[in-house]
C-alpha cells in the first residue's frame, strides 16, 4: 500500500477544507469496506485520506415532519434496525439485510454504499474503468456474466454496485452534499448516479471536494419493497435487484416506480414497467406483466442473457411483496 497522510477532522467544514479539487489526490474514508480494499489493490493512491468517523453531525436517523433524514455515516446495521425506516421503507431494510455479513453491516455506511466504486473484476485488476486493452473492450470479448444488460451501448459496461441506489431512486429520495465554506447541494437520487464518459469521471455527480452528508426520503405512504437475486446470501453482490414503490387507491396502482439494480452502470428506472403497473390491480398476472415490461430493451452481452429472466422474476416478486 502506498503511504499517505491521514486526517480525522471533527467537523464537516474541516473535512471539506482537506479535500482536493482533483479526483485521486484525496480520498474519503467512511466505513472503509471499499476504500481499504482499493488502497491495497493500488486502484487508488491518494496523497491524503480524510476520515469522517469523528463527525457526529452526519450520523444517525431522524424522523421529520415530511420524511426521514438518514446521516451518511449511519451504518447498515443501524439503518436495518431503525423503527421508522422499518415502518416506512421496508425496501431499504431488505437492501441492508441483503448484504448479509454482520462485519460489513456494522462498519459499512449508507454514504459509503452510494459512493463505492464498481466491482467489475477488470477494473479491480487494474484494467481501468472501461476495461479496454489495445482499443478493444475486454468485457465485450471476455468474461461478462456479471455485467450490464441495460445502458451498455457505450464503453461503460460495469454495473452500479450500490445496494441502496435502486430503492432511493424508487422512493424519490434527495441526497445532500457539502463542499467548502459550508456550501451544500441537494441532488435527486436519480441524478446522483451517472455513467462516466471517460476514465477520469466518477460514477456519481459528486465533486472531488464534496462530501455526502445525509439522505432525505419523503414519507408519501408508498408501498415499497426490494427483491434481490443472489448466488448466495452474504459476502456477495446480487445478480439482479428490483426495487418498487407505488400507491394503491381504490384497489388500483398509481405513482408506480420500478428501478433495477446490478443491470446497468446506474440504477435503472424502467419507465415501461412503471407504466405497465399503473392502473392495474396487483395480482400474480399484473406483477408478471410488469416484470415482462421491465425486461424490454435489454441488450445482453455474450454471457449474461440469464439476467433477463432474473429481471422478470425479481420485479414480479418485488411488486407482490410491496402489495402485501
Amino acid at each position: 500500500m502506498k503511504s499517505f497522510e491521514y486526517a480525522a477532522p471533527r467537523t464537516l467544514k474541516e473535512a471539506a477544507a482537506l479535500l482536493s479539487d482533483e479526483w485521486g489526490e484525496t480520498e474519503i474514508l467512511a466505513g472503509g469496506t471499499d476504500l481499504v480494499t482499493s488502497l491495497k489493490q493500488h486502484i487508488t493512491g491518494p496523497k491524503r485520506v480524510v476520515s469522517l468517523r469523528n463527525i457526529s453531525e452526519i450520523k444517525g436517523i431522524e424522523i421529520e415532519k415530511k420524511g426521514v433524514r438518514i446521516g451518511a455515516m449511519t451504518t447498515l446495521a443501524e439503518l436495518a434496525g431503525d423503527r421508522n425506516v422499518k415502518e416506512h421503507f421496508p425496501s431499504l431494510v431488505a437492501a441492508a439485510i441483503g448484504v448479509g455479513s454482520p462485519q460489513i453491516m456494522s462498519v459499512g455506511t449508507v454514504g459509503g454504499d452510494l459512493c463505492q466504486r464498481p466491482r467489475c473484476w477488470y477494473y479491480r485488476n487494474g484494467f481501468g474503468l472501461f476495461a479496454s486493452h489495445g482499443g478493444a473492450s475486454l468485457v465485450r470479448e471476455g468474461e461478462n456474466r456479471y455485467h450490464a444488460i441495460f445502458g451498455n451501448g457505450g464503453p461503460a459496461l460495469f454495473v452500479s454496485p450500490s445496494s441502496f441506489g435502486p430503492a432511493l431512486v424508487a422512493l424519490d429520495a434527495t441526497i445532500t452534499v457539502a463542499g467548502r465554506k459550508g456550501k451544500t447541494r441537494k441532488i435527486a437520487a436519480q441524478r446522483f448516479f451517472q455513467t462516466p464518459k471517460n476514465d477520469r469521471d466518477r460514477e456519481t455527480s459528486l465533486r472531488p471536494n464534496e462530501i455526502v452528508t445525509y439522505i432525505f426520503i419523503p414519507i408519501k405512504g408508498l408501498r415499497n419493497a426490494t427483491y434481490e437475486v443472489r448466488h448466495r446470501h452474504g459476502l456477495d453482490w446480487p445478480y439482479v435487484t428490483a426495487s418498487v414503490a407505488f400507491q394503491i387507491k381504490a384497489g388500483t396502482v398509481s405513482d408506480a416506480r420500478v428501478v433495477l439494480g446490478h443491470v446497468a452502470p446506474v440504477p435503472w428506472h424502467s419507465a415501461g414497467a412503471s407504466k405497465a403497473l399503473n392502473g392495474a390491480k396487483v395480482d400474480a398476472a399484473s406483477a408478471a406483466k410488469c416484470g415482462e415490461a421491465a425486461a424490454q430493451g435489454a441488450k445482453p452481452l455474450s454471457k449474461n442473457a440469464y439476467k433477463v429472466q432474473l429481471v422478470k422474476a425479481a420485479v414480479k416478486r418485488a411488486v407482490l411483496a410491496a402489495a402485501a
